[in-house]
C-alpha cells in the first residue's frame, strides 16, 4: 500500500431477500481492480478492502444474523462487489401494519 492513499470505507448496502434465505450485499468500490479486492467472511460479519489508483478502501461490517460463508457467491463488475450469502437458519417474518 502507497503512503500517500487515502483510506476510505466503502459504501454498502446489504439486505434479506423475500424468501428471508439469503442476504444480498452491494459494496462499491469505484476504481478498484478485482485482483487487489480481498474479503474475508465469518458467521457473523465480513471484512472487505481493495484499492484503486489513490484510495484503499477498507471496511468491517456485522451481519444482522449468522450466515454461511463457506457458501457466499461474489461477483464484482464495473465498481461494484455484490455478495449472495445464505443465512444459516431460514427466518419468518410478518408484515406489520402500520397506522
Amino acid at each position: 500500500m502507497s503512503e500517500n492513499k487515502r483510506i476510505v470505507s466503502p459504501t454498502m448496502c446489504g439486505w434479506p431477500d423475500d424468501e428471508h434465505g439469503t442476504y444480498h450485499v452491494e459494496i462499491e468500490l469505484p476504481g478498484v481492480e478485482k485482483d487487489t479486492i480481498k474479503l474475508r467472511m465469518h458467521e457473523d460479519s465480513f471484512f472487505i478492502s481493495g484499492e484503486s489508483e489513490a484510495i484503499r478502501y477498507v471496511g468491517s461490517y456485522a451481519l444482522c444474523c449468522p450466515i454461511l460463508p463457506d457458501k457466499a457467491d461474489a461477483k464484482y463488475k464495473e465498481g461494484l462487489l455484490t455478495i449472495d450469502v445464505p443465512f444459516k437458519t431460514h427466518f419468518e417474518s410478518v408484515n406489520v401494519p402500520i397506522e
